[in-house]
C-alpha cells in the first residue's frame, strides 16, 4: 500500500515543486531614482529618455521619463502597465491613429490619435493600455512626467 502511494505521488507531481526557481531580482528605490535622473537629464534635450530595468521574455520593466508629448503607438503584442512616478501628463486611448505607420515588428504609429477618450494621470496612479488599443500620452510643456513601465506579451 505505501508502494502504491508513492508511485501515485510520483506520478502527480507537486505544482510548487514544479515551479521553476528563478532569481528573484530587487531593483531599490536608490537605483531606480538615480536612473530617473540621468533619465531626466537626457529627456531635456530629447523629449525623452528611457532604460530597461529587465528583460523577462513574458515582459520586460522599463523606466520613461518625458518632457514632450509622444506621439501615438498601438502596441500589437504588448500590454502597457504604466505606474506613474511624478509629474502629471494626459493619455488618450481608443479612437484610431491618424497617419499610421506600421513597422515589422507590428507596432503602429501615428501622428496623433482620433475620436480618443482622454484621461488625465498623475503621480500615483497606475494605467493600463492592453495590447492593441491606441494610445498617446500627452505632456504640457514645462512638465515632467516619469512612469515605470511593465510591458507584459500577449
Amino acid at each position: 500500500m505505501k508502494l502504491e502511494i508513492a508511485l501515485a505521488l510520483a506520478a502527480f507531481p507537486i505544482p510548487a515543486l514544479a515551479q521553476s526557481q528563478g532569481k528573484a531580482e530587487v531593483f531599490t528605490s536608490a537605483e531606480v531614482h538615480r536612473q530617473i535622473v540621468q533619465l531626466a537629464e537626457q529627456a531635456k534635450s530629447k523629449g525623452s529618455s528611457g532604460s530597461t530595468l529587465g528583460e523577462y521574455g513574458t515582459h520586460a520593466i522599463k523606466l520613461s521619463e518625458r518632457t514632450v508629448s509622444g506621439g501615438a503607438e498601438i502596441h500589437a503584442h504588448f500590454d502597457d502597465v504604466m505606474f506613474v512616478l511624478e509629474g502629471t501628463a494626459t493619455i488618450i486611448t481608443g479612437g484610431s491613429v491618424v497617419d499610421p505607420h506600421t513597422g515589422r515588428n507590428g507596432e503602429t504609429t501615428g501622428a496623433a490619435i482620433k475620436d480618443g477618450v482622454t484621461q488625465s494621470i498623475a503621480a500615483g496612479d497606475v494605467v493600463h493600455v492592453p495590447a492593441g488599443t491606441p494610445h498617446q500620452l500627452i505632456v504640457m510643456p514645462g512638465t515632467t512626467y516619469s512612469a515605470l513601465v511593465v510591458k507584459v506579451k500577449e
